[in-house]
């Protein structure tokens, strides 16, 4: 087998242009040859008639996925993992409303607000000259949250305005008062009232009395 030689140009002046180098690969070794005192090129890369051929297509693609394909077969893709959607996420969700339905079921409606029972009571039976008596009053509710309205109204024919209270969640009595100041000689029967006007509507009233008895007058024997 010929050896390719690395033929330099001989004289500085032909043109640079026609000169073309060739590199050699490091299967190339030097040896001196028989009959010329030159070296000789030999190329030692060993032969192998049955070396297989490797084809690669693209970045990725592994020798042993394209090993002995023709050209211009392209290597079979991988099979692709199936995407979990939005449906792994539908379970928990299913089981959280559950539970939330779950709960309102036991709880029920919410009720409003309402009055099972009105008590009054007077402090004294017998307020004495110029005392003021204190009446007392419990309104009992269902523990629910509202506003309780209500009106004191007396039997001497005057009356409160309307008055209002705030009843919160889980309270179930609330506790009302009534001052009611006397002035002047002599017996007086009084009534007390208290009228609920929302929610729903009643009254409970409470007697007692004033008892201021007369001084007597000095000018009489």
């Amino acid at each position: 087998m010929n050896a390719p030689h690395d033929r330099r140009p001989a004289s500085a002046g032909e043109d640079d242009d026609q000169y073309s180098a060739t590199v050699l690969g490091s299967q190339w070794i030097q040896r001196p040859g028989p009959d010329e005192p030159g070296a000789t090129l030999v190329d030692t890369t060993p032969l192998s008639p049955a070396a297989p051929t490797v084809l690669r297509f693209g970045p990725g693609v592994t020798a042993a996925l394209t090993h002995g394909l023709p050209a211009g077969v392209a290597a079979p893709r991988p099979p692709e993992r199936p995407r979990r959607g939005p449906r792994r996420h539908a379970l928990p969700a299913l089981v959280l409303i559950a539970a939330v339905l779950f709960v309102l079921w036991r709880q029920g409606p919410v009720a409003p607000l309402s009055v099972r029972e009105v008590t009054v009571t007077a402090e004294r039976g017998t307020v004495g000259c110029g005392e003021t008596a204190v009446v007392a009053a419990v309104v009992h509710t269902n523990g629910r949250s509202g506003t309780l309205t209500y009106r004191w109204v007396r039997n001497d024919g005057t009356s409160s305005g309307v008055l209002r209270t705030d009843v919160e969640n889980g309270q179930r009595s609330t506790r009302l008062r009534l001052l009611w100041s006397f002035e002047g000689e002599g017996r007086y029967s009084a009534v007390a009232r208290l009228r609920i006007l929302s929610p729903g509507s009643g009254t409970a009233d409470v007697p007692f009395f004033y008892d201021c008895p007369l001084s007597p007058d000095p000018a009489r024997p």
